[in-house]
């Protein structure tokens, strides 16, 4: 799972489906450099582990069967704009 953006200052929203225990690599894919990114909302229900200014890794509980939420916000450039972005993730746990 990846997202990508057209343009820095847009939303955007992805979606992940694991398995209970499992984790997931989540790679941010934007247009230029990203100068830095934060967890912007932590998940309830796992652990998001940040590997790099544009990698994550999401983390799924034992046990646990359901959805969960986080999201990132990421800050930068390209040629013709920069800004922040917001990247809104769902996770499905079966």
């Amino acid at each position: 799972m990846s997202a990508t953006l057209a343009n820095w200052g847009e939303k955007s929203t992805g979606f992940i489906t694991i398995a209970p225990k499992e984790s997931c690599q989540f790679p941010l894919k934007l247009p230029g450099t990203i100068a830095s990114s934060e967890i912007s909302q932590k998940p309830g229900r796992g652990k998001l582990k940040k590997i790099d200014t544009s990698t994550y890794q999401y983390s799924a509980k034992a046990r646990f069967k359901g959805t969960d939420t986080f999201a990132i916000t990421a800050t930068g450039r390209d040629e013709k704009t920069s800004g922040s972005s917001t990247i809104s993730v769902e996770v499905t746990i079966k």
